[in-house]
């Protein structure tokens, strides 16, 4: 077995849903031993979206981990909670601000006696300002963060059917984790980390912010669509597909000879890309009915044929089935205590010397809690 990048470091998670346990699973997959620690009563309410025995919600949040069950309510569960993270190099939790405290396991409290510990928190508008109480789920963090303008109409609005901003906090929750730990080596002391639903996503806006900042003008989902030359068509069969024809002007080109419109070349509405930002809408009503033509197997050749960034838009299973995707191998299949087999989706970082490892499916409810009775952990 290759060593992971992270083999030896030791994270108890106090999370739930997504943007912790996603934190701690990327964690995981890169070598650390990753301890969930759960309410006896029933655990990470994500249990619970599915079948007893394994569900899909949780089990793509927790492969590779352990669990246990602690009742933080109790002085005994707290107490216990406090050894096990006085050994921990990191904690990660995604509770409100102040509940750790409240509990004995904020991160002043735990540093003072474990100078080493990396200590993350996530939550959904940070630790400061007026909302900072206020309860925080995906949608709530894609809507303030504007996020979700840029993703749907905002007068006919649509949530989206992804946890983006779950994931994105959990994401830069785990870069946060590592610089941590790089900074560690040096210092040989710890550090807080912190980051919310709000901070995460506004930086994923990062683009949209900066054209605001310079020009002034509000980005709606069309906006960055008119400026990469960003389109979506129903081919003859009814099947959807995408174009994104970005600035180089040979792009623009092999359109037109893959669809026999070569004279649009000279329409003053389309001569330049600024004429096509401008005149978007006109571009996307020419090629909607010569697209009606032919079904969209041809019409991706074709546009492969002449080098055009294009793709079928998919469905998972038409994903799963593509042979792009098999030869990447992102599909992985985990043992599993009562069904022989689960499949979740794999890392997406290939490491040569130290790969990320995908090895265990998720836990069951407290199945080690015997590192509690034995101490060992």
């Amino acid at each position: 077995m290759s060593a992971g990048s992270l083999d030896g470091i030791k994270v108890f998670e106090f999370a739930s849903y997504v943007s912790g346990p996603f934190a701690g699973m990327l964690l995981s997959d890169l070598g650390a031993e990753v301890i969930k620690v759960e309410s006896p009563d029933g655990g990470d309410p994500f249990r619970n979206w599915g079948k007893q025995d394994y569900n899909g919600t949780f089990g793509s949040m927790n492969r590779n981990k352990k669990s246990i069950t602690l009742d933080l309510k109790s002085d005994e569960g707290k107490v216990e909670a406090r050894r096990l993270a006085l050994g921990a190099d990191v904690i990660i939790e995604n509770f409100r601000p102040g509940t750790m405290e409240r509990l004995g396991l904020g991160y002043e409290a735990l540093a003072a006696e474990n100078p080493r510990l990396v200590y993350c928190s996530i939550s959904g508008f940070g630790s400061q300002g007026p909302y900072r109480n206020r309860p925080g789920y995906d949608t709530i963090g894609q809507a303030v963060s504007g996020l979700l303008s840029v993703l749907t109409d905002r007068k006919a609005p649509q949530p989206m059917g992804v946890s983006l901003s779950d994931h994105l906090a959990g994401t830069f929750a785990a870069y946060g984790i590592l610089a941590a730990l790089i900074a560690r080596n040096t210092s040989g002391r710890g550090q807080k980390v912190e980051t919310s639903l709000l901070q995460a996503t506004l930086a994923f806006l990062g683009e949209n912010a900066a054209r605001f900042f310079e020009d002034g003008k509000i980005p709606s989902r069309a906006t960055r669509c008119h400026r990469a030359q960003v389109f979506a068509f129903i081919a003859g069969d009814g099947l959807p597909f995408v174009v994104h024809l970005s600035s180089p002007e040979k792009f623009w080109r092999g359109l037109l000879v893959a669809t026999d419109r070569e004279l649009l070349a000279a329409d003053e509405r389309f001569r330049t890309r600024d004429a096509r930002v401008k005149n978007y809408d006109a571009l996307c009503a020419e090629f909607e009915a010569v697209f009606q033509s032919r079904p969209r197997g041809d019409w991706l050749k074709l546009l492969e044929a002449r080098d055009v960034p294009s793709g079928p838009l998919n469905t998972i299973d038409e994903v799963l089935a593509d042979p792009q995707v098999l030869a990447l191998d992102m599909r992985k299949q985990l043992p599993h205590r009562t069904r022989g087999t689960v499949s979740v989706m794999g890392n997406p970082v290939r490491l040569s010397a130290t790969p990320p490892r995908v090895e265990t499916s998720a836990p069951d409810l407290g199945a080690h809690n015997y590192l509690l009775r034995r101490g060992s952990t």
